[in-house]
């Protein structure tokens, strides 16, 4: 578990990393938004739905990030908590590009009891 820990310490640090150039960039995203919607009827509408995405895509990303680091540092020191740390931090890595949807599958299938995978 410990290699499994590892990883996820710095998948949650490219998380965090991510987000933050979200935040840093966020001004260039939404001018280069709003010239693509300038002969949108309701740009305003769209523009609002927008920064409202941007905000998502960053307060997601920091959460799955801190929890990543979290359940990283747990199945590290193989704690009470680690399973289930995990098991959370792999549904947070489904939702972000290919390297979080294989660390995540593989968390899901290593940490899953046996018992209910037969079943």
């Amino acid at each position: 578990m410990r290699g499994l820990g590892i990883l996820w310490v710095l998948y949650g640090l490219l998380r965090l990393i991510g987000a933050l150039g979200v935040f840093l960039y966020s001004n260039v995203l939404v001018l280069m938004w709003g010239a693509i919607i300038t002969r949108v009827p309701n740009d305003v509408t769209m523009m609002g739905t927008f920064h409202a995405f941007l905000l998502f895509v960053i307060v997601l990303g920091i959460v799955a990030g801190v929890i990543s680091i979290i359940a990283g540092l747990g199945l590290m020191s193989s704690g009470a908590s680690a399973r289930t740390l995990g098991m959370v931090a792999a549904f947070f890595g489904l939702t972000n590009g290919p390297l979080g949807i294989a660390l995540g599958a593989y968390t899901l299938v290593v940490l899953v009891p046996v018992g209910t995978r037969n079943s």
